[in-house]
């Protein structure tokens, strides 16, 4: 993919990627559910496309300080679909329609014990965030150019299994992102941006993610 921009061209080709992609869910009764959202929305200062993640609140129980996507885990009775669009309006103050909603990822089983499904969804063009300060510190939107950069994915050994972790550098951070965020993102990459089936489930994570 060449452009970039904010466009209903790219929502169609993007859904329509997302449409024919067939995502792995997993069944392990070990693992408690989450859902997460790569929200699409415009970047001004990029002049296009963006990808929107949040660095966790710091007094936050679990994971505090940390990059990542709108979401947590699900509530009793809920789908994985609705916990992402309700997280998003909880995190980020932005109710997204049934219509938003793209596609999904594969399931990703966590270090900390959570299988996340991650859903795509196109923000509505102009839509205002209002992120909830107790919950997130700081709202990132992440240009598709950056997200398409050639250098992703780093992967490094990992000490604790026989999978390596799986890193990302973004200009706009100015450093790495790691699994299972960067993951996500990179799986998102490779299917909506070029066209490819990429599993990703098996990177490992950074000690610093485990809990």
């Amino acid at each position: 993919m060449t452009g970039y921009a904010f466009t209903s061209g790219l929502r169609r080709t993007l859904h329509r990627r997302m449409a024919g992609f067939v995502p792995v869910r997993l069944a392990d009764p070990q693992l408690r559910g989450a859902a997460v959202t790569l929200l699409i929305a415009d970047c001004p200062e990029a002049r296009q496309a963006s990808i929107v993640v949040t660095v966790r609140a710091a007094g936050l129980r679990r994971h505090g300080g940390q990059y990542a996507l709108p979401g947590g885990r699900l509530d009793a009775g809920e789908t994985e679909r609705g916990a992402a669009m309700r997280e998003t309006s909880e995190e980020l103050g932005l109710d997204l329609a049934e219509a938003d909603i793209l596609g999904r990822l594969d399931d990703f089983p966590t270090r900390s014990g959570f299988c996340i499904t991650p859903f795509v969804a196109w923000a509505p063009a102009g839509a205002a965030l209002r992120p909830d300060p107790a919950e997130v510190a700081r709202v990132i939107r992440i240009p598709f150019a950056q997200l398409d950069d050639p250098g992703i994915p780093v992967l490094e050994p990992s000490a604790h299994g026989d999978h390596p972790v799986m890193s990302a550098y973004f200009e706009v951070l100015g450093h790495r992102m790691y699994a299972p965020t960067a993951a996500i993102l990179y799986q998102f990459r490779e299917i909506a941006l070029r066209g490819e089936t990429r599993r990703v489930s098996h990177f490992d994570q950074p000690g610093f993610a485990w809990s």
